[in-house]
């Protein structure tokens, strides 16, 4: 293997690391552990949904932070400042069971998860640009299935002998030790305008339009994703004869993710980004209601590999998409993107706690997901259809 074969496995790793401990430990290990909160803490089912929902408002803080920056360098501090605030959320967790507390760890968690999701995630894009490799992020954000399958194993094996306290606390010893990694093994930033050849790197952002468009179906997007990510665990656990199993499928979203942004670059190669989000998008409102109009653990699985093998293909297309218009800064359009995803992250949750409270359950929650992914399967197809007139436009200039 020579040198720069190493260099990219080294940066490919220190992405998934933060991935995994930002996002699957600071942030998803909530979903597996909420149940036991619920029993032993004393967690009600609408505190549940605002504190999902105020994590998600820490994400969509730290997507208008990314948003604002261009500096390369700024961005690579704030990005190791968010792996250790990742750890120290997580720890936050442990330390008491009062609302309040929780409620601080869960935004600076969300703000940790933006500085993987979006400022990590800018660095090794631009690292890849400029080393003229392939712009693609499949195997990095493997890190997010990765993180969602690990925790949902971890709290599946350690309910047996620890409370919801001492897992929070076993989660942060863990994530100490990938922070080391992702810190160690991702290489400072290089701010030139230039590749490592010397091809000179130019953005070509899309049109207003284009963006508008693009940012409404990420919303919906986001819409389809938190319900099932934050709350999937306490919905099978509800359903008739499923009791218990909730870490199971959570487990099985995991699995189906860890592939899942590899998959979707061969079929975004051979079909076209958009039409390869058209297909993540139907494939995914099936997974969501697999498990409440089938039901059964069958049906509960099959539904949870679905929708982990197409929310992160979707959020890896759409950030790669982002990206390769700003090659020389590309998480400023990915923040922006992720604004739009954020917003519908803290409505959601929010929302789907108050329709459980009036329902007394959290599957109303599932076919609200299920139909505003269905009217952003529908805004994609508007969306091709602009790609199309103005790359025809551009073609007859």
């Amino acid at each position: 293997m020579n040198p720069e074969q190493k260099a990219r496995l080294k940066v490919m790793g220190a992405g998934i690391c933060s991935l995994v401990l930002a996002l699957g430990i600071a942030r998803f290990a909530y979903t597996p552990l909420l149940p036991l909160m619920q029993q032993q803490a004393g967690l009600g089912i609408a505190e549940a949904g605002w504190l999902a929902a105020i994590n998600y408002g820490g994400y969509l803080s730290g997507a208008l932070l990314a948003a604002s920056i261009s500096d390369l360098t700024i961005k690579d501090r704030l990005f190791r400042i968010g792996m250790l605030v990742a750890v120290a959320s997580t720890v936050l967790m442990g330390l008491s069971d009062s609302f309040a507390l929780w409620a601080i760890s869960r935004f600076v968690a969300g703000l940790s998860s933006a500085a993987a999701m979006l400022l990590g995630t800018g660095l090794i894009l631009n690292w890849l640009i400029r080393h003229e490799h392939r712009a693609e992020l499949g195997i990095h954000f493997a890190g997010i299935g990765l993180g969602i399958a690990g925790c949902a194993l971890a709290a599946e094996v350690m309910r047996h002998f620890l409370d919801w306290r001492e897992q929070w606390f076993a989660l942060s010893g863990i994530g100490c030790l990938l922070a080391v990694i992702a810190l160690r093994w991702l290489p400072a930033p290089d701010s030139s305008t230039v590749s490592k050849t010397g091809q000179k790197l130019e953005d070509n952002p899309p049109s207003a339009l284009f963006l508008r468009l693009f940012m409404a179906t990420y919303f919906c997007a986001g819409v389809g994703f938190v319900v099932s990510a934050t709350f999937i665990v306490a919905i099978i656990n509800q359903l008739p004869g499923m009791s218990g199993l909730g870490n199971i499928v959570f487990l099985a979203i995991g699995i189906g993710a860890a592939p899942a942004c590899f998959n979707w670059d061969l079929i975004a190669r051979r079909t076209g980004d958009i039409n390869a989000l058209i297909l993540a998008s139907l494939l995914q409102i099936v997974g969501i209601l697999l498990p409440v109009v089938v039901g059964g653990l069958i049906a509960s699985l099959l539904g949870a590999l679905l929708f982990g093998g197409t929310f992160v293909g979707m959020v890896s297309l759409v950030l790669t998409m982002a990206g390769r218009f700003y090659p020389t800064k590309p998480a400023k359009m990915m923040g922006k993107m992720t604004i739009s995803y954020g917003v519908a992250q803290i409505a959601a949750p929010a929302l789907t706690g108050w329709l459980a409270t009036h329902f007394g359950g959290y599957v109303p929650g599932l076919y609200l997901a299920a139909g505003v992914m269905a009217v952003g399967t529908l805004l994609l197809f508007v969306l091709k259809s602009v790609q199309r007139r103005e790359s025809a436009a551009l073609a007859v200039a």
